[in-house]
């Protein structure tokens, strides 16, 4: 599956912004079922400074200064992006308490890389509440994927989505109390819990193609960004859930980046002085393209 995503994000203010600096995160991964076939990233007015790098979990930021005012800010991604489907496993599917053993020893370098995504991070917390509700999917002896999908079930019978009810900054605490929320608290929250029974899960920032209902027409610019998260399954390495949908992930979903949580990976972020009034306007399009002749 062949895909044109564009991103475009507008900062509007009423007085001029003296001095800003910025980071982005919109330039898709390259992983075994992804591959970027072309990036292009447009900033108007033009930056005094625009560079990119690699961060500490090797996803590609571009990071832009302005060391003159605007009024408006423009940021426009544009991206080509080939998706295929997931690579089935060649091993035994791993119990869940053989995987938060194996973490624990990290004796390979896949353990001892997954072991930081079983601590606390900023948007998600271990602790014994979130343990004991993920309990009840995982008995004794319960194969990974199995138990994964059960929690996932579960989870999406018990929350429900809500724009109106958390904001950026609502606490997985919070969440968990009122039972509901949007794709990032979803996101995070799962990982809370899975990770307070001692199984590695990271926060996963992209994309979903949404379709429109039979009979309307394709709305541009109407798709939005989307978060999940990734479960770490030893032997069958890392395995993408989208909790929003309850689903494993598909050639539906466009990988951007992966951290531990939203503060690693936001799409857009950074500080600047002076401006009033800001006003944001966000639009997304996920189209599908016909490969390449």
């Amino acid at each position: 599956m062949r895909y044109r995503i564009t991103h475009r994000t507008e900062y509007r203010s009423v007085e001029a912004v003296s001095v800003g600096h910025n980071e982005a995160w919109l330039t898709p991964r390259n992983t075994p079922t992804q591959r970027c076939l072309n990036h292009q990233i447009e900033v108007s007015p033009g930056p005094s400074i625009i560079m990119t790098r690699t961060d500490y979990f090797q996803n590609t930021t571009t990071q832009f200064a302005f060391n003159q005012g605007y009024h408006e800010l423009v940021v426009t991604s544009v991206n080509d992006v080939e998706v295929l489907a997931p690579i089935p496993a060649e091993t035994l599917e791993p119990t869940w308490e053989s995987v938060r053993d194996t973490v624990r020893a990290h004796e390979t370098e896949e353990d001892f890389t997954a072991l930081e995504f079983v601590f606390n991070s900023p948007r998600c917390r271990v602790n014994a509440e979130f343990a004991e509700y993920a309990m009840s999917s995982f008995p004794p002896g319960g194969l990974i994927r199995e138990c994964i999908a059960d929690l996932m079930k579960r989870f999406h019978d018990d929350f429900q989505y809500d724009s109106t009810a958390t904001t950026v900054s609502t606490p997985v605490e919070q969440v968990f109390r009122i039972r509901r929320g949007v794709c990032q608290d979803f996101a995070h929250l799962l990982i809370s819990m899975l990770r307070s029974i001692g199984i590695p899960a990271r926060y996963v920032s992209g994309y979903l193609r949404t379709l429109p209902p039979p009979g309307k027409p394709r709305l541009v610019g109407a798709d939005a960004s989307h978060a999940w998260m990734s479960v770490y399954c030893g032997a069958w390495g890392w395995i993408d859930i989208d909790p929003t949908n309850n689903q494993f992930t598909s050639t539906d979903h466009i990988t951007i980046a992966w951290g531990r949580d939203y503060t690693d990976v936001a799409p857009l972020k950074g500080v600047y002085i002076g401006g009033s009034s800001p006003q944001l306007l966000v639009s997304v399009d996920v189209a599908e393209v016909a490969p390449a002749a």
